[in-house]
Order: structure tokens, then sequence, then C-alpha cells
């Protein structure tokens, strides 16, 4: 039996069809409007059916797991790395694979500016599913439309969301430009992580992302950015906790998991390898 949504950890938001209607004669949030949009870590036995398909489009993007797709009676396998774009009101299914189910940020959009975005990305019906050379970049844009709509449907939400979805869909037709260059997918990954020190990424995940063998995505990220990947996110969460630890009053436990350790007691031990003493002396010696 499929199930739409509950994934532990998931994000989801969906805007009220009242709001929907508001949003499409509004100028600026007009062009691409997000009717719904979410993050479903490792959803087992997740899957979707549509008939008669949705009024929106819809945009899958697969980072870890696998899965596949239905449209128009076609099935297409879905890898990690790929991106799914369902046209408007096209018949079809979805559903993560069982032995190994997908890991889904996805938006739905719709707006004035939605069909020149699917022609120029040339991905139709007959072929809804593209290797993305840059993965992290995508996913960024998802993340920042389900950040802009958690804060509730206010115009600057929905302008928000707007802008970041205009971006994506402007990133998919960048890949389909003959001779258009992909940011560097090493770079893409740094800034990854420096964007999400809390996320428990391993070489494994990121390098799977990036399409590439873990080995080889490590000596390259080693040769571009001068240490290993896991050393570079040590880096940038200890930098994150002395921030922290500087700015607020926010318990070690609390700056612990802000920045992706949930035993504290391992935290003080990284932090303290890093800056030969404790968080708590830290914090103290920077009052003195």
């Amino acid at each position: 039996m499929l199930i739409e949504d509950g994934f532990p950890g998931q994000r989801l938001r969906v805007l009220p069809a009242r709001r929907v209607r508001q949003a499409l004669t509004q100028p600026g949030i007009a062009h691409l409007v997000v009717t719904d949009a979410g993050y479903f870590p490792t959803a087992q036995a997740h899957g979707k059916e549509r008939p008669a398909g949705t009024p929106q489009c819809v945009v899958l993007v697969c980072v870890l797991g696998a899965g596949r797709v239905r449209v128009d009676g076609a099935v297409h396998e879905v890898k990690r790395g790929q991106v799914v774009v369902l046209p408007p009101n096209v018949p079809h299914a979805y559903e993560a694979d069982q032995a190994d189910p997908w890991t889904l940020w996805w938006v739905h959009v719709l707006g004035r500016d939605l069909e020149e975005f699917l022609r120029q990305s040339g991905m139709t019906a007959a072929q809804p599913v593209r290797h993305l050379r840059d993965v992290y970049r995508p996913v960024s844009l998802i993340e920042e439309i389900v950040g802009a709509m958690e804060h509730g449907d206010t115009d600057a939400s929905l302008l928000a969301a707007s802008g970041a979805a205009w971006h994506l869909m402007a990133q998919l037709c960048a890949e389909q430009v003959a001779g258009a260059t992909a940011l560097p997918v090493v770079d893409a990954a740094r800034d990854y992580i420096v964007a999400h020190p809390a996320e428990p990424m391993t070489v494994a995940q990121l390098a799977a992302m990036a399409r590439m063998s873990p080995s080889h995505f490590a000596a390259q990220f080693r040769k571009r950015v001068g240490v290993s990947p896991l050393r570079f996110q040590t880096q940038v969460r200890m930098g994150r906790a002395s921030e922290l630890l500087l700015t607020t009053a926010n318990s070690v436990e609390a700056i612990a998991r802000a920045v992706g350790y949930d035993d504290p007691f391992y935290f003080s031990r990284v932090f303290r390898s890093v800056h030969d003493v404790a968080p708590t002396v830290y914090r103290e010696r920077a009052r003195d």
C-alpha cells in the first residue's frame, strides 16, 4: 500500500486553494506560483497516482535512493541525481523503490511563465526524467522555497517562493542549453556543506548526489578545497559553533544539535580538538 506523506523528518507545505487563486492575480508572484513543496527523506512506500494529472507542474529531485514514474502509460526509472518534471494535466503515477526508497525534494508550480519554461527545458511527458549535472543547486532552491512557505502565506513569503521557483526552472532550462556550463560539482558540494552544517551528510552521500564514486569525489574535493570533505564539514561546523557560543546564550547541547551533533559530549571533544579549549571555556574567555 502506497502512502502520500507522513515520513519521519519530512517537511511539507500546501498553499490553500483560495490563496492560490489570489496569488495568480498578484504582480510578481503570478509568474510562477508554488502551490505545494516539501522534503521526504527515505520515503518508504511513498507513492501517488493521478489518473487525470494535476493542474500544476510537478518537479521531483531524487537525491538518494530510487523510484519510478509512469507517464501516459510509459514507465521511467528514477535514480539519485535525477530530476522528474511532470507537465500539467498529464496522467501520471510515481512510487519509491521498495528496497532503496528515494529521498525527494519536490515542488508543484503553475503560472504564466510555466509553459515557456517547460518548452525551453525540453522536458516533456515523453521524456520526464533527466540527470542533473549539479543536483546541489536545485535542492538548495527547493529548500529555499520550503523555508519561505514555512513562514506562512504572506505576500512576502509567496514572492520569495516564486523567485526561488523561477530560479529553479531557469536552472533546469540552463542544463538543456547546448554548451551551457554547469557549476563545478565540487564547488557546489562545498557550498552545500556550508549551507547545511546540521545535515548528517557522509562522503558516500555527497558523492552519490554528484554522481561520482566516493574515492573520486573525495580526491577531487581535496584537490579543489585543500582538505577532505569530512574535515571541511568539521571546520564549517566548528566555525558555526564558535559563532553561536559568542553571539547567543544557547546551551552547549542546543548548539551541538544546531551544527549536527546529537551527542554534546562528542561535540565538545571535537570542538576542543579544533579550538584547543572546551566550548564553555571558549565562551567564558570571550566574555573576559
